[in-house]
């Protein structure tokens, strides 16, 4: 079956669709000899694909693996960081963070905690991290002060940032300090620094960030131990399928890693 090679790529594990574009884009990608472009389409059957030298195999194909982490606070959310800082993989075991190809979907700031979902499933991650499906992510978030409710009620309705307007979302107090608010926060986009851009345009600064669910999937869910922070689990089955009916994706038969 003949497809584009970025999209092989991603399916084979070696990197997220955006990765493969990189890598095709920096000469490191090679089919039937030369140097691949973007656009080029191949069939590992009878085609040669080969990344820094290594050929690829149909056979090769890994397994689809399925993690959610509980990221600490300072560690970033890359597969490596030029400063030489701790990254997410570095908190997976070699076997998993090195030959799989697996990666962090989306991401957390370096000062924010809690779920964070790595896979090497290419298509998946594409897909999970397109503005279009809109997947609902909770967070607990809190901040140094007291804001009413007429400024809570603007984030619910959307506020413009960045010279455009954010989706609705979901804003409840949960507990009121003497100097502090605790709020549940659920986003359907993802803008870069989103609540931390927010909470400052009100005045205010976020004192800590957590990420409680991304969809139905929780750190701490029902009748189970909640997820310990830098600890990660693989994925239920009902959790990979809601995944993927989210964004369209067929649920199919491959092997896949998973409890």
């Amino acid at each position: 079956m003949t497809e584009r090679v970025q999209k092989i790529l991603s399916q084979w594990g070696i990197a997220s669709r955006r990765q493969a574009e990189k890598l095709i884009l920096a000469g490191r990608v090679r089919l039937n000899g030369n140097i691949a472009c973007l656009g080029d389409k191949a069939d590992l059957s009878q085609d040669r694909l080969e990344v820094d030298g290594k050929i690829i195999q149909p056979v090769h194909r890994p397994r689809s693996i399925y993690i959610l982490l509980n990221k600490p606070i300072g560690v970033v959310s890359t597969c490596d960081d030029p400063q030489k800082r701790r990254t997410v993989l570095d908190l997976l075991p070699k076997k998993l963070s090195h030959e799989t190809g697996i990666h962090p979907v989306g991401r957390l700031d370096i000062n924010s905690t809690g779920a964070l979902l790595l896979t090497n499933d290419g298509e998946l991650t594409l897909r999970l991290t397109h503005p279009r499906y809109h997947l609902p992510k909770t967070y607990q978030v809190w901040i140094d002060g007291d804001p009413g409710e007429e400024i809570l009620q603007q984030w619910r309705e959307g506020v413009m940032l960045m010279g455009k307007k954010t989706l609705p979302a979901q804003v409840n107090v949960i507990k009121r300090y003497q100097h502090q608010t605790q709020l549940q926060v659920i986003l359907t986009e993802g803008k870069n620094r989103q609540i931390r851009r927010i909470v400052q345009q009100m005045g205010f600064n976020v004192l800590k960030l957590h990420r409680t669910a991304i969809g139905l999937i929780q750190l701490t869910p029902s009748n189970d131990p909640s997820l310990a922070s830098g600890h990660y689990r693989f994925l239920k089955s009902v959790e990979i399928d809601f995944l993927k009916n989210h964004v369209n994706l067929a649920i199919g038969k491959e092997a896949a890693l998973y409890v």
